[in-house]
């Protein structure tokens, strides 16, 4: 698996999450399995559609590109150097999961509280860390704008999903 494929994966995975956390706690209700997974289901398809600007600016680079095969080591060279950050953060995010998951019910909720709650908040500067390892892996200046729309994108998946179906308290 390439690192954009990688890197591809991980941003709809992170839009599902964004579509989950646009949901949480709008609902009272006990039974709310349905609602959760529509909720993921919309900010995959909304992160989906996001994710397809910065798949366009890494087609116009190589398009446009003096050197189509130079511009596309060095967009693979940011994609792995934007990889890096964000899979320290995944494994992080990963183990708070599995602590909510596996642990009773009052160590999940602290696993949460402690854990995935100030991840969540930390999201912008994993991706901020993500566009500096893509400039000093080698990416340069193509990899940095690329790398920086789809930061966007997947930053943006939770207020696009919040506007479209929650603003107002069910």
């Amino acid at each position: 698996m390439t690192p954009a494929m990688l890197l591809a994966l991980l941003g709809l995975i992170d839009a599902s999450f964004s579509g989950f956390r646009a949901y949480a706690g709008r609902d009272a209700r006990i039974r709310k399995r349905r609602a959760t997974a529509r909720a993921a289901v919309r900010g995959l398809a909304v992160g989906a559609v996001l994710l397809l600007a910065p798949a366009f600016t890494a087609t116009v680079l190589l398009l446009t590109a003096r050197d189509p095969a130079g511009t596309f080591d060095t967009l693979a060279a940011g994609a792995v150097g934007y990889l890096l950050p964000l899979a320290v953060y995944t494994a992080v995010v990963a183990v708070s999961l599995a602590a909510y998951l596996a642990l009773p019910f009052r160590a999940g909720t602290l696993a949460v509280v402690i854990g995935l709650g100030p991840l969540t908040l930390l999201r912008p500067l994993a991706v901020a860390a993500a566009c500096l390892g893509a400039l000093v892996n080698g990416g340069g200046a193509p990899a940095l704008l690329a790398g920086t729309i789809a930061g966007a994108a997947v930053l943006c998946v939770e207020p696009a999903v919040h506007r479209r179906w929650y603003r107002h308290v069910q």
